[in-house]
Order: C-alpha cells, then structure tokens, then sequence
C-alpha cells in the first residue's frame, strides 16, 4: 500500500491512541506555570471551593517551542469559541497568590 501524497511542507497526519481511563479527562480549576531555559512546566490541578491545598491532576512538559505553538492554538481555538457562543467573561480578581508588597 502506497503512502497518500501530501503537500510539501504539510504537518504529518498523527492517529491518537487514547486509554479508557485518560478519554474520561480530569477536571482541573488551577494551572500553575514554571520554567526554565529549556522547558515549561504545566501542573494542572483541582482545588475544593472549601480547600486552600490543591492536588496536581497532570504535569505536562513542553519545549519552549511547543509552549507557544499551544498558547497560538489556544488563542484560535477561544476566538472561534466566543464567535460561535459569545464573551467568555474575564475573572475579576488577579491570579492567586501572596498580596503584593
């Protein structure tokens, strides 16, 4: 069986294989982002309303390059989102944390 001709340049077409457990996903309310000079860290976690400990559900490690490309895929994605079902409204208060001092 041949390979189907593509156009030059053209990303490869990838199959995702997905276990039971992983398709179910998890819900997060919380990301916490760090880096370095060679990768980004993204710990996504789920915090009870009642709760101020939060327990990390997926730590996703990405290139600095693949960072971007994500943070461009989800900018696109929101926009497409808010023109199909409108605004999705901005939270009122900055990111958890310490006060500034």
């Amino acid at each position: 069986m041949s390979e189907p001709i593509k156009a030059p340049g053209a990303p490869p077409q990838i199959q995702l294989d997905i276990d039971d457990v992983t398709a179910q996903g998890a819900f997060t309310n919380l990301v916490l982002l760090n880096h370095n000079d060679s990768e980004f860290v993204l710990d996504f976690a789920y915090v009870q309303p009642t709760s101020n400990r939060a327990r990390v559900r997926a730590r996703i490690l990405a290139t600095p390059r693949h960072a971007k490309q994500l943070l461009r895929a989800l900018e696109l994605n929101i926009r497409r989102y808010e023109a199909r079902y409108g605004s999705i409204p901005e939270p009122e208060a900055g990111p958890p944390g310490p006060p500034p001092s």
